[in-house]
């Protein structure tokens, strides 16, 4: 027996004896892979998940020099009005949450004002302080839009294509904008498809397709987000921890969890019980 499917055995029996209300599993280490589902394998909304592709998206066109990660966004808006501080706001302030514009999450987001990219910019920054919103991912994408165009588009033959995943979609507000922080739907071994390329440091089937600076960004140069356990930092779309792991985490239990040579990929219905199956899932990894 392969540790994956050590490691996925370990997953089932405790997803089971807890009652995690899981959908599907995929295990690989090295090149060993294993799975397992408790649903039918239909495509599922990723959730916060999607705020990883972003930065892939962001960090291509970085590289081929059509964006800079570390530019104030105001360079490639120039007609949006801009909140006090908020001329020094960049693109990684955006994906890593750390503009310091407060605009928090709820159900009609993308319908409450005319133009969200503009609201939010719109609003004073209190520094590089962190504050989750989705509100922070849609305008860094209305920002890099304004570069690259339409980002499924430009992600087409970039990453969607060479990852088989060409025929998705990506949810749109009332702008045509992708919503951006949410609004992909994957099955389980698809969903493991991103997670292998960000494990391999941007690289699938030997063709580079993300630079390796963007991955280890997604788990480096953390951001102070509060004081919950394996809250407690933020990275591009990347939450540190538990442990010596991290994770991309949608809601619900979407996870893409990585430790070494491993990553483990999880879809699920379950809000509250996430944290713990993510934290036996590290468990088991570092065992």
């Amino acid at each position: 027996m392969t540790r994956a499917q050590q490691i996925r055995d370990r997953i089932v029996d405790q997803a089971d004896a807890s009652g995690f209300g899981a959908h599907g599993l995929h295990v690989r280490v090295g090149g060993d892979v294993a799975e397992h589902r408790w649903s039918p394998d239909v495509r599922e909304e990723i959730h916060s998940v999607a705020k990883g592709v972003c930065v892939l998206a962001a960090g291509i066109a970085d590289d081929e020099g059509l964006i800079s990660l570390d530019a104030p966004v105001v360079e490639y808006l120039p007609d949006f009005t801009l909140g006090e501080g908020v001329d020094q706001v960049t693109l990684r302030h955006l994906l890593s949450m750390s503009s310091g514009i407060d605009l928090p999450w709820s159900e009609t987001l993308m319908t409450d004002w005319p133009d969200l990219a503009r609201e939010f910019l719109s609003r004073p920054s209190r520094g590089r302080v962190f504050q989750y919103s989705n509100a922070s991912t849609y305008t860094a994408m209305t920002v890099l839009a304004a570069r690259v165009g339409d980002i499924v588009d430009f992600l087409r033959p970039r990453l969607f294509e060479p990852l088989g995943l060409d025929d998705i979609g990506w949810e749109r507000c009332p702008r045509g904008r992708i919503v951006a922080g949410s609004g992909i739907a994957l099955r389980t071994e698809e969903l493991s498809r991103l997670g292998k390329l960000i494990r391999d440091r941007g690289e699938w089937d030997a063709r580079r397709l993300v630079p390796s600076s963007v991955i280890d960004a997604m788990h480096s140069d953390w951001v102070t987000a509060g004081e919950n356990p394996a809250y407690e930092r933020y990275a591009l779309a990347g939450w540190d921890g538990p442990d010596r792991a991290w994770r991309l985490h949608g809601a619900y239990g979407q996870l893409l969890i990585f430790c070494d040579d491993a990553v483990v990929t999880i879809t699920a219905d379950d809000h509250f019980g996430a944290d713990a199956m993510a934290a036996f899932t590290i468990e088991t990894l570092s065992a």
